[in-house]
């Protein structure tokens, strides 16, 4: 641990400074956890490692390409102790936790009875609507959730599959969802439980075959390896019974002019070129945070996230938005506005003139905030939709320190007492902007123009 209880973990990055308006430079406060997380240095000295043997998998004669190809397979063995998985359970790599949902649903036959929640990030919420899915009102407790869940499954035909599609810990309110008893019910009933951990991955340890989860997926960017790979991780029934989910190379043992005899699992669902890199990444991330200690995480973001609910309340005319009224287990993010403030304006100000970095808009879950904006606690203004409501959103890591969460603190105060110091405008796409924005952009090959 770190002098402030920190855990002691270094990203590329660490001590990166950014520009202020009107010329001041300091360092770079990273609240945004939740969108992507920067890259361990285990990680990228694992990258950096592997490079010069990066070569061709699976096929290849050359010494490279046999490097590759162990190291490639290798990295499924740690992703999968990295969740708990059973010997037998497939791991499959996938660009992201969305490219892991999609694949999935198209594995699941189309007689399944698929339910799952209105919490949900868009990717476990509209893949499943082609299934005709019912989507459980957002609960105002577990005991709520695990009550909504029973009258489903009691009501469904004994002989139709069923499939719980949830996530593992909110993107917008941090709660994380019981999946012990869930997963349970879900058994009880001849159903099977698929979670959505990209949320829940990075802060609490979790064991599939313990919990007996049948799938779970989760993303390398928000797992301190933000090289373009996620897993999906679970039993082979479904998977190897599909069509894959790209049909070329590398997903066939046979192709004759009028019939095709596809791969087993994994194979069968990762064609083409794989991402090597990445999910040597991933897997380098997964050994990492296993070597730090799952519950070493959780504790010191627990502490964290209390030391943030505190620095909040301090705030004039903030609200915070929950889920459940009563406490519970959350991860370190928390969804909030302050009265009198656009959620893209305060983001923009905490950005122009504090160097802290947060999240803001609809956080790709419009019918959760929908929901929380019905409790009239708030005036809301559209996030990222015309008609959705927005709020701004911290998220905390393993790069977190005490005095982060002290700076968001000042800040916030000195906004709601006081208003911003520069000139702000809205643009067309709905994002606030400093006027003028002087801020200098770093200089290096393929950096796009900055916005206007």
């Amino acid at each position: 641990m770190g002098s402030d209880g920190a855990i002691d973990a270094t990203f590329v990055g660490d001590d990166l400074e950014v520009p202020l308006v009107g010329g001041a430079r300091t360092r770079y406060v990273n609240l945004d956890y939740a969108a992507s997380t920067p890259a361990l240095f285990e990680v990228w000295a694992a990258v950096e490692a592997f490079l010069p043997w990066y070569s061709s998998v699976h096929r290849g004669a050359g010494f490279k390409s046999q490097i590759s190809t162990a190291a490639y397979e290798g990295a499924r063995e740690s992703v999968r102790s990295f969740v708990g998985g059973r010997e037998d359970d497939v791991v499959l790599f996938t660009r992201n936790t969305t490219d892991a949902i999609n694949l999935f649903a198209r594995c699941v036959p189309s007689d399944t009875l698929v339910i799952t929640t209105s919490v949900e990030h868009h990717a476990n919420l509209l893949p499943w609507r082609k299934h005709g899915a019912i989507e459980l009102s957002v609960p105002n407790s577990p005991r709520d959730l695990l009550e909504g869940l029973r009258q489903v499954l009691f009501r469904r035909p004994l002989d139709r599959p069923a499939l719980l599609a949830v996530t593992g810990a909110s993107n917008v309110t941090g709660e994380v969802f019981p999946l012990a008893e869930l997963t349970r019910l879900a058994h009880d009933y001849g159903a099977r439980i698929f979670v959505d951990a990209a949320q829940l991955a990075p802060h609490r340890a979790i064991d599939m075959s313990g919990l007996d989860l049948d799938w779970v997926v989760f993303s390398g960017h928000k797992l301190y390896a933000p090289f373009g790979a996620g897993a999906l991780v679970g039993r082979s029934t479904w998977l190897a019974a599909a069509e894959p989910y790209l049909a070329g190379g590398g997903a066939v043992v046979d192709v004759r002019r009028n019939a095709t005899t596809w791969a087993g699992v994994p194979d069968r669902h990762e064609g083409g070129s794989p991402n090597v890199v990445g999910a040597i990444a991933l897997a380098a991330a997964c050994t990492a945070l296993r070597a730090m200690g799952m519950d070493n995480i959780a504790r010191h973001e627990t502490k964290f996230s209390e030391l943030l609910q505190g620095t909040l309340r301090r705030v004039p005319g903030l609200v915070s938005y929950t889920t459940w009224r009563n406490p519970c287990d959350r991860v370190a993010t928390v969804a909030f506005n302050v009265r009198g403030r656009n959620h893209a304006e305060l983001a923009a100000i905490l950005s122009a003139e504090y160097g802290i970095g947060v999240r803001n808009g609809s956080f790709c879950a419009y019918p959760l905030l929908t929901h929380l904006a019905r409790d009239g606690t708030n005036s809301w203004t559209p996030g990222c939709g015309e008609n959705a409501p927005g709020a701004v959103r911290a998220s905390l890591g393993l790069g977190t320190h005490a005095d982060d969460l002290a700076k968001l603190g000042d800040a916030l105060v000195e906004i709601a007492e006081h208003g911003p110091r520069w000139r702000y405008r809205f643009a067309p796409d709905g994002a606030v902007r400093p006027e003028p924005d002087d801020r200098s952009w770093p200089t290096f090959d393929l950096l796009a123009t900055r916005p206007s």
